[in-house]
């Protein structure tokens, strides 16, 4: 019954979301006379529109897209669809489909951006909306997979805040570090999803117990399944900023990127994502630590072995994580010219 509540939760509001998208590009075409997104933005950037229709198009394209990409306070499909859905599909969903949808909206908004100077501070807006919000409730969950999911919309914020920086400052290392956080995620959270299938599956899945994965059922699971454990650790510890992992890497280039801007605004926000941050560490230090703990839980006794290809996509993963923390010009080739187009596309 939770998975079907799940799957027809994100049907409707997607499909909400949808028809606002399409209500958004009709504004657009009424205007503009095409669907062509570099003559849209020609178009705005004449002067020849309306701007309460076009700015109606752009509020439009935020409520629809921010169904797909979990903005607070449309995220309720989130954790309820991560955490129901098989852990290999959780994983696409984090790391993969929530990050499509803010290429979406960034892509729709670029072509409306020279109606008005208000879309940087609606990214930064957001981006502290979703990191609270994520944080807070992340921090009482007792389910691995629903505090990963939770954990996602955060992380969503640190995205958004990076985004904000580039286009309300014009600083071109915030939207690279956000492109940076969004692949940097994508690891993180596919590996710490896929850890978390692979305990699931030995734990509960296969000894026939369906009931979902607790932080109280990981209690020693490093001295059964140490490899697990250890990869687990990785990816959690990444999502909360720790050296020399990829998550500390592309959030302190956001954090770098705010403080260039002199900008008391920009500079206040920045120190509340640094806050953010360790408070995110409340949350995923403890699941180590019970990871480590010496007593093993019924659970971790009762469970199977790990088959072998279970463990290929973690460790090829967990070594992204780890190399690409400690050497992040292996991506530059990739985030730097991404981080320029944004800003060219929104007349930086």
């Amino acid at each position: 019954p939770p998975s079907l509540e799940a799957g027809l939760k994100y049907l409707v509001q997607s499909a909400v979301g949808s028809i606002f998208v399409l209500l958004g590009v009709a504004l657009v075409l009424a205007q503009a006379a095409t669907l062509d997104l570099a003559e849209i933005q020609a178009f705005v950037q004449s002067g020849a529109g309306q701007t309460l229709p076009l700015l109606a198009a752009g509020a439009l394209f935020v409520i629809g897209f921010g169904v797909k990409v979990a903005l607070v306070p449309l995220h309720t499909w989130l954790p309820d669809a991560h955490a129901q859905a098989p852990s290999g599909i959780s994983a696409l969903l984090s790391g993969v489909v929530i990050e499509a949808g803010l290429l979406a909206l960034l892509r729709s908004l670029s072509v409306l951006a020279a109606t008005s100077n208000i879309w940087g501070m609606l990214l930064l807006g957001f981006g502290v909306s979703n990191m609270l919000v994520g944080n807070l409730l992340a921090l009482r969950q007792t389910q691995v997979k629903r505090l990963l999911a939770f954990s996602s919309i955060a992380h969503v914020g640190y995205m958004l805040v990076g985004l904000g920086i580039a286009v309300y400052a014009g600083e071109m290392a915030g939207a690279q570090g956000s492109f940076f956080h969004l692949l940097s995620h994508g690891l993180m959270k596919g590996l710490a999803f896929l850890s978390a299938g692979v305990l699931l599956y030995v734990l509960h899945t296969a000894v026939h117990d369906h009931s979902p994965l607790t932080i109280a059922d990981l209690a020693g699971t490093a001295q059964r399944y140490p490899l697990v454990a250890l990869v687990l650790s990785i990816a959690l510890l990444g999502l909360g900023g720790l050296p020399p992992l990829v998550g500390f890497m592309s959030k302190w280039q956001i954090l770098v990127a705010g403080a260039a801007t002199r900008n008391a605004v920009v500079i206040a926000i920045i120190a509340f994502v640094a806050l953010n941050s360790v408070i995110s560490l409340g949350y995923y230090a403890p699941i180590v630590n019970t990871v480590y703990r010496r007593e093993p839980s019924a659970a971790v006794v009762g469970g199977t072995a790990v088959p072998r290809l279970m463990v290929l996509p973690l460790l090829l993963l967990a070594v992204a994580v780890v190399a690409i923390g400690v050497w992040p010009n292996l991506v530059g080739w990739l985030v730097e010219p991404a981080g320029a187009a944004l800003l060219a596309a929104f007349g930086g």
